[in-house]
């Protein structure tokens, strides 16, 4: 009788267990669970788009190249440009006249070469000319008000001006470079790269910096590597601006169903989705749905517009007003396809990697937790009724 009142208390404890079983700790939620919020969202305001992995889908993702930078810092300066006078400069000025009685030839020389710095009021002196306004102005711009500032006074003068040092149309240069500093921006112009390395190039590998450029209010940042593989990112840059080189490793997170959670740093260059999987020691073959391996990322919303067009998102964007547009790939690895997919489906920096956990995952962890150890006090019990 005793054995048989334990038994069934087991096996009530158990079915009340089960009926709780909500309530046992999980990993995270199932591939079906995420499956059924895509369809539940999918009748409310959609807050992200669900993409499974394709060949068609994984090529555009890998060469889509994002903006880095508001429109503004595309349009500033680019190729030879005329440059701006500033306070500081040091200006040379030559001034040539026909005839040896003139006020600025001699005997021996028709020509005069003449040194100014502008002064902390944007003026420089001349002499039987004055003070001439020099800031804010460009070279040709100053020769013209020179010239006609000696007419009448000088004999036929003819004026040449050459900006010798531009302090005030220089760049700064900081962080984790090798040569921090001011970078004086040529007539030419410089791009971002060039202003990288006339600083002496970054103390890190490339892939492992980032450059943030910041233009009055505004700023943009992009990884250097993004910048050697595109050129729309390889901005000019204008003077004043400012350049701040940080070392920052790139990094994503897995968690679910792998052997090992957390913070993964990337160990090269590149990374695939096969090659992230295994850094966290692969699935855990007990309780990983193969089916349900997610990827969580933010895309430009010029992507999401495609992965939806193309039908491959699940969604419209019609309720997302942000710039940057949650997505969430998915594969299933118990499709042979996968694994080629997964080969060169390329991770990016701060990607989120989730196994999700098999819908038997539950159960057996029931079983485990619960109904083994109520069966093992009813044998304990039986035997010391023997």
């Amino acid at each position: 009788m005793l054995i048989s009142r334990v038994l069934q208390a087991a096996a009530l404890g158990a079915l009340l267990a089960l009926s709780a079983c909500a309530f046992l700790p999980g990993e995270g939620p199932s591939g079906l669970d995420i499956s059924l919020a895509e369809a539940a969202r999918s009748e409310k305001l959609n807050s992200y788009l669900m993409v499974p992995l394709t060949a068609v889908t994984v090529s555009k993702i890998n060469f889509f190249e994002p903006i880095s930078f508001p429109s503004e810092f595309k349009t500033s300066l680019g190729g030879s440009h005329a440059m701006t006078i500033g306070v500081g400069d040091k200006l040379l000025i030559n001034i040539w006249e026909p005839s040896q009685d003139g006020i600025f030839a001699t005997a021996e020389n028709k020509q005069t070469a003449l040194k100014a710095i502008v002064d902390e009021e944007g003026m420089i002196y001349i002499p039987y000319a004055g003070r001439i306004r020099a800031a804010g102005r460009r070279v040709e711009s100053l020769r013209q008000a020179i010239q006609d500032g000696l007419k009448g006074k000088a004999v036929e003068p003819q004026v040449q001006v050459l900006l010798e040092e531009n302090t005030a149309n220089t760049i700064v240069v900081v962080g984790d470079v090798a040569s921090p500093g001011l970078l004086p921006v040529p007539l030419r112009g410089v791009r971002l790269m060039e202003a990288v390395a006339q600083a002496g190039g970054t103390r890190a590998p490339t892939y492992e910096s980032v450059a943030t450029v910041t233009r009055g209010k505004r700023s943009g940042t992009v990884r250097l590597d993004d910048v050697a593989a595109s050129a729309q990112n390889n901005i000019w840059l204008a003077p004043g601006d400012n350049v701040l080189v940080l070392h920052q490793p790139r990094t994503y997170s897995a968690f679910g169903a792998v052997k090992r959670s957390g913070l993964t740093p990337f160990k090269s260059e590149t990374l695939t989705l096969v090659e992230a999987v295994a850094q966290a020691g692969g699935l855990l073959d007990a309780r990983a749905d193969a089916g349900g391996v997610f990827l969580f990322r933010f895309e430009s919303r010029e992507l999401a517009r495609w992965l939806v067009d193309v039908g491959s998102g699940g969604g419209t964007l019609s309720a997302m007003t942000t710039e940057r547009v949650p997505v969430i790939y998915r594969l299933d690895f118990k499709s042979p396809d996968s694994f080629f997919l997964a080969q060169t489906f390329r991770m990016r920096d701060k990607d989120v990697l989730y196994v999700a956990n098999h819908p038997t995952a539950e159960l057996s962890k029931f079983l485990s937790t619960i109904v083994s150890p109520l069966l093992g006090v009813a044998r304990s019990t039986a035997a010391m009724e023997e």
